[in-house]
């Protein structure tokens, strides 16, 4: 029994702790660190196409919360006895520090504000997917460690030895509101352990990051192909995760929405992966660069009140003659 429980992956004993009255969550933490890592990557990938340095971070001052709005509706309109059957507060479907983002609304509606911002900039939004595609599942990845802390979306029962404890937490000021709880003791929910789906979709998702980064650097790929492929990728991976989850969701003809979410989104990338190969070669540098980047003209020069060492002179002014050296008169002797 011992060795049993040794094999099996422990739960945090909470996700939330208290700094004075604020308190830090680790879903947020989370969510945060993911952004940070898809736009670091992001600059870093389109300046090396020869974009113009910034871009990303400009383009997610739009993106980001795009995306965090459409998340949280998605999520809301996908499961909405969650918030507005009876017994429910329907003011918890604004509380996103709950947890409770769908990464496809996520996806939209980001999609949309990045397109404000790439058109603000003159540059194409295809382009700026591939740039960013790695990253963004990436920070997939890192938010699902959010869903560890959270002790949520995992699987059925196993016998595995990676299987995960799930422990009874208790929230004394609000006993309906066990995700603000803690475990104070290691007593195992009956149903674990369970399958970590957290982990593999966390492992699947840093693997569709690789084979999108080989990809693209492989066959160069572009007009939004890298963006395809970790859509593609992504929801193979997705499909099957889901359809081992236990959680309470919403079925279509006796799928979960998010399999039927994801079984379109594939069939779409794949889609528009085959389309836009025909549009040749990727895009070029000159039409990366944002239409407010200087150009080479708008390089500034350093002020000086010297004249330039190799300033030219105009072609109609001839230069002065320097006058004829006399001899030295030879010194007296």
């Amino acid at each position: 029994m011992i060795s049993a429980y040794l094999a099996t992956i422990p739960s945090p004993d909470r996700g939330v702790w208290h700094l004075g009255p604020i308190p830090i969550r680790a879903y947020a933490l989370c969510i945060i660190a993911g952004i940070i890592v898809a736009i670091w990557w992001g600059e870093r990938r389109w300046a090396a196409r020869g974009g113009t340095k910034g871009t990303v971070i400009d383009v997610a001052v739009f993106a980001v919360p795009f995306g965090l709005v459409g998340g949280r509706l998605y999520h809301v309109i996908t499961d909405p006895e969650l918030y507005f059957t009876e017994g429910k507060n329907p003011w918890n479907a604004f509380a996103i520090w709950d947890g409770g983002l769908g990464i496809w609304g996520a996806i939209a509606l980001g999609a949309v504000g990045a397109l404000i911002a790439c058109r603000r900039k003159g540059i194409p939004l295809p382009a700026m997917a591939d740039a960013i595609a790695p990253g963004i599942v990436v920070a997939q990845a890192i938010g699902r460690l959010g869903n560890y802390f959270n002790q949520e979306l995992y699987g059925a029962h196993t016998d595995l030895p990676w299987g995960l404890e799930v422990f009874q937490r208790f929230n004394p000021d609000d006993p309906n509101n066990l995700l603000n709880g803690v475990a104070t003791g290691h007593i195992p929910l009956p149903e674990s352990p369970v399958h970590p789906t957290f982990l593999y979709e966390l492992i699947w998702n840093l693997l569709v990051a690789l084979l999108v980064v080989w990809a693209d650097r492989k066959f160069k790929l572009g007009h939004g192909r890298a963006f395809a492929l970790y859509v593609a990728g992504y929801t193979v991976g997705r499909g099957w995760i889901e359809m081992m989850r236990t959680d309470t969701a919403n079925h279509i003809l006796g799928l979960r929405v998010n399999v039927w979410t994801s079984i379109l989104l594939f069939v779409a990338a794949v889609v528009y992966f085959v389309l836009a190969g025909k549009r040749g070669p990727r895009e070029t540098p000159e039409s990366l660069r944002s239409k407010d980047a200087p150009g080479p003209e708008e390089v500034p020069v350093a002020d000086s009140a010297e004249e330039p060492e190799h300033a030219s002179v105009p072609a109609d002014k001839p230069a002065e003659e320097a006058p004829e050296e006399k001899p030295e008169k030879p010194a007296d002797s």
